[in-house]
């Protein structure tokens, strides 16, 4: 039996960063124990639904779970591992920012039972985490990151790139200083300017203008060959590892269409019981959340998903990977071997799999979509 991947999520923040459009919230009524107790009610609701199988990974996302008690960290995981039995390599992450205050708290966090920690670095340039309004600044995330390597076996580090005016020679500065920091996984997601954001608003007032598609493009490129060269294998379009061990084992689970059990306001599932693939969203507000939880209802509405609503997603996010998709799985699309043909060099069937090439990578927002509607 395929593990099961475990996302809880945590939604309080210190600050809403402006390009943030996640379901976190910077104040809120409610008690943050009573919060981790419905947490743990659902995840006792969830077992019972499922029955027992093992547990591959146990991701805390936010928000920003490095704000969470470590007691209450460790609870959670002792509930999970009661409730599904561990693997024995079961990889737990938690996500985290830079702050000193946090940042002292990861040996804590290790013995809590957290064995990798993904750290939202986002730049290295005080310049730049101020346009991104974050909370620290470079030496803060310098000395985070040390910390962190030093309470952590597996560490990952996030950061921003095409942010205005950024070079490719400054971006390729900042990366290569993320790199010396020894971190055995990188993601560096390009700045998406997402609807009802701050950002959003400023691009509509012209106060921020992003960079245009082909110096996006150029970043990209660099992004692509700097962390080439230092060993780092893009075994998804924003992630980079140094080694097979090195990739994120719960992300992967996303990827390659497996089930994750989500648990927590807006938290994300999708499940397969009986043949049928179920996803399943939680009540975005944490009041909701945990007044439904009190009142002995599921805080997630569930619905069944079509073989061709179960394809698009094979779709959306397989071909991020390099593994891409069993052709097979995509039949319900229409697609097949002369459909995936068309894309030329962008796109190939390797042993039964729709892979896109390094070629297509630049443009596999447009490749997703053309399969999408030709089907």
């Amino acid at each position: 039996m395929e593990p099961l991947a475990l996302y809880i999520h945590w939604p309080f923040c210190l600050a809403k960063c402006p390009y943030c459009d996640f379901n976190s919230h910077v104040r809120d009524r409610i008690d943050q124990s009573r919060f981790a107790a419905a947490l743990h009610t659902e995840l006792a609701w969830e077992a019972a639904r499922l029955g027992r199988r093992p547990l591959g990974s146990i991701f805390f996302g936010g928000g920003t779970p490095s704000l969470m008690n470590p007691d209450d960290i460790a609870a959670i995981v002792e509930t999970a591992g009661a409730l599904w039995p561990p693997e024995d390599d079961i990889e737990v992450t938690l996500e985290a920012n830079p702050t000193d205050a946090e940042a002292g708290r990861f040996a804590a966090f290790a013995d809590a039972g957290v064995n990798r920690l993904s750290l939202g670095l986002q730049s290295l340039n005080d310049d730049a985490l101020r346009r991104l309004g974050r909370n620290h600044d470079a030496a803060s995330a310098r000395r985070a990151a040390e910390r962190a390597l030093h309470a952590f076996r597996r560490v990952s580090v996030d950061m921003i790139y095409a942010l205005p005016d950024q070079t490719p020679m400054d971006w390729a500065a900042e990366l290569r200083a993320c790199i010396a920091l020894g971190a055995e996984h990188i993601s560096p997601y390009q700045l998406t300017i997402e609807p009802g954001t701050p950002f959003h608003r400023a691009v509509g007032r012209g106060t921020l203008r992003p960079p245009p598609a082909d110096r996006a493009a150029d970043l990209y490129e660099v992004t692509q060959s700097t962390l080439d060269e230092a060993g780092y294998e893009a075994y998804e379009v924003s992630n980079h590892a140094r080694g097979v061990a090195a990739r994120s084992r719960h992300n992967l689970i996303y990827w390659r269409g497996q089930d994750y059990l989500g648990v927590g306001p807006g938290a994300h599932g999708r499940i397969t019981l009986m043949g049928d693939r179920w996803a399943s969203l939680a009540a975005k507000s944490i009041s909701d959340y945990v007044r439904q939880v009190a009142d002995g209802l599921t805080p997630a509405n569930r619905e069944r998903l079509t073989d061709r609503e179960v394809a698009i997603e094979r779709l959306l996010m397989g071909l991020r990977t390099f593994e891409g998709v069993v052709l097979s799985e995509l039949t319900p699309l229409g697609i097949d071997a002369s459909r995936v043909a068309q894309f030329g060099g962008l796109a190939a069937l390797v042993e039964g799999r729709v892979l896109i090439t390094a070629k297509g990578r630049p443009v596999l927002d447009r490749i997703i979509r053309d399969l999408a509607h030709g089907a």
